[in-house]
């Protein structure tokens, strides 16, 4: 159970409930899920936390699949339960098939183990690597 509980929408305030209403409208859906019902609980957070994911996550120089496989990547690196299985539907929704995500998997798997590695032998960077103004 949520820590403070859930927001569900007939008991939102009219604030929340218009926050509601536009995640429905933006995502094309008739209901609202349990991360939004539980960060509801706090009306700012909720605002701004969908208003920073409706411009991240829209259209821009990554497209949607690519932006919902670095979300899922990021997720199971974080150790993310909800966000994994929330980020694992939009993808598939999205055209992330099976081969994909076990590729996924292994990338993600593997950035995790060199960065690890890299972090404890402390590697310097190369020159070549480094951006330039």
């Amino acid at each position: 159970m949520a820590t403070l509980g859930l927001v569900e929408y007939g008991d939102a305030s009219p604030e929340v409930r218009a926050v509601y209403d536009d995640i429905m409208a933006v995502r094309k859906t008739d209901w609202i899920n349990n991360f939004w019902k539980a960060i509801a609980k706090d009306p700012v957070t909720l605002k701004r936390t969908w208003e920073s994911i409706k411009q991240i996550m829209a259209p821009g120089a990554l497209d949607a699949l690519t932006k919902e496989l670095v979300y899922v990547a990021i997720s199971v690196s974080n150790q993310c339960d909800y966000c994994i299985a929330s980020h694992i539907a939009a993808a598939r929704k999205k055209g992330m098939t099976d081969a994909m995500f076990k590729e996924l998997m292994a990338v993600a798997g593997m950035a995790n183990e060199t960065n690890r590695l890299s972090a404890g032998y402390q590697v310097e960077i190369d020159e070549q690597f480094k951006m330039s103004g």
